[in-house]
């Protein structure tokens, strides 16, 4: 049987004149060349089945559409998902993929050496679907080499990826601090006591321009209180010893502070909708979600009310609830149905004065304390190996 999709080459010696006598005739047929002619005269011979194209692959539909019609839900591989998105048609992607970790997680991360490669049909298609002001935000967390007490370099090889090889601009590195994150690894922050508790995450803001649209007056924080005693009593403009000029618009109530690049945000939803939802219904939560109000920063601070927002590593949905509450357009893709369906309960069982508490700005603030240095004489001696062939101690 004759096998369309399969292309063969087919060598048939002629003579000049045949040739030049063929040649001839495929052009008195309107053909270009003998081998369009050819090819037509097969086609032409074919079984009526062969001579009709293939039916176009079935287009992925929503699983679910929030009542208000600004979100949908999609089920299957994001980067499948994405070609049938119109070109330059997303404002903002805004995304935890899985991490590039030694150990394999239930929510199928990549290894750490192959991560890269595994990202670059995803970061082709998220360059396609962008708006040339768009913004392509990653929350990214490290791994650890295995079985030894060295970070891997996978998301900063992603990153440079991102940039060379694609050509994103890096508009900014935020860090995400988790003041709730466990004293990991083990082995080496509390066992050997070698290093200390990993509790960042990297994210990467990355644009197709120098200049994609963002504001930070979308996202100001409350001014401190000795900021508030200052716009209060006034300020004189002064020269600080480190050179900067400090002039009387320092003093200008502009409503909030300028937030930095580290973010502080524990990530604990012991009594959300999403966690309630996920108990009562006897669904496995997504082990590495991100907390609600982490992607609300960007969608706040980098598109318009309306424009649209895409997650392409949707877990728990986490970015659709932010982008529903703000009131932005939203596409979430997930390939794990269980993940899908845990995450439909933020929409189901949450209520808009239980989700708005998230963005509540008059949470108490994370206290960072300043590096505890203690006398070393009066510490033990540090392992000259590094922790290297370190044996618990018997009490």
């Amino acid at each position: 049987m004759i096998e369309p999709a399969k292309i063969h080459k087919v060598n048939v010696p002629l003579s000049s004149a045949e040739l030049e006598s063929l040649k001839a005739t495929a052009s008195a047929a309107g053909y270009e060349s003998v081998e369009e002619y050819i090819r037509g005269l097969v086609v032409t011979a074919l079984p009526e089945s062969y001579q009709t194209p293939p039916p176009a692959e079935p287009l992925y539909q929503p699983v679910y559409t929030t009542r208000s019609g600004l979100g949908q839900v999609y089920q299957g591989d994001s980067a499948e998902v994405l070609r049938q998105f119109d070109d330059e048609s997303v404002d903002l992607i805004m995304t935890s993929p899985p991490f590039g970790l030694v150990r394999k997680k239930d929510y199928g991360n990549e290894d750490a050496d192959e991560y890269v490669h595994w990202f670059k049909p995803f970061a082709r298609e998220f360059k396609r679907v962008l708006k040339p002001n768009g913004s392509l935000v990653i929350d990214i967390g490290g791994a650890w080499k295995k079985g030894l007490p060295v970070k891997s370099l996978y998301q900063y090889e992603l990153l440079i990826s991102l940039v060379k090889e694609f050509g994103f601009y890096l508009a900014q590195e935020f860090f995400w601090w988790n003041p709730a994150r466990l004293p990991t690894p083990a082995e080496w922050v509390t066992v050997r006591r070698i290093r200390v508790k990993d509790a960042v995450n990297t994210i990467w803001w990355l644009s197709k321009t120098p200049y994609p649209k963002a504001s930070n007056r979308r996202v100001l924080q409350p001014y401190s209180e000795s900021m508030r005693t200052l716009l209060k009593n006034g300020y004189k403009p002064k020269k600080r010893p480190s050179g900067h000029d400090i002039s009387d618009k320092f003093g200008r109530d502009n409503g909030g502070a300028i937030p930095p690049n580290l973010i502080a945000l524990a990530n604990t939803e012991s009594n959300s909708a999403y966690h309630r939802y996920c108990k009562e219904h006897d669904i496995p939560e997504h082990p590495a979600k991100y907390p609600v109000p982490l992607p609300a920063f960007f969608i706040q601070m980098l598109t318009d009310a309306e424009d649209m927002v895409v997650d392409p590593f949707g877990g728990s949905l986490a970015t659709g609830e932010a982008a529903e509450l703000l009131e932005r357009r939203w596409v979430c893709i997930e390939k794990d149905p269980e993940y899908i369906r845990g995450g439909l309960g933020r929409f189901e069982y949450a209520n808009s004065d239980e989700q708005r508490r998230l963005f509540s700005t008059q949470r108490n603030p994370y206290q960072i304390f300043a590096p505890n240095l203690i006398p070393t004489r009066s510490l033990e001696p540090l392992s000259v190996d590094g922790g290297r062939n370190w044996r618990r101690k018997k009490v």
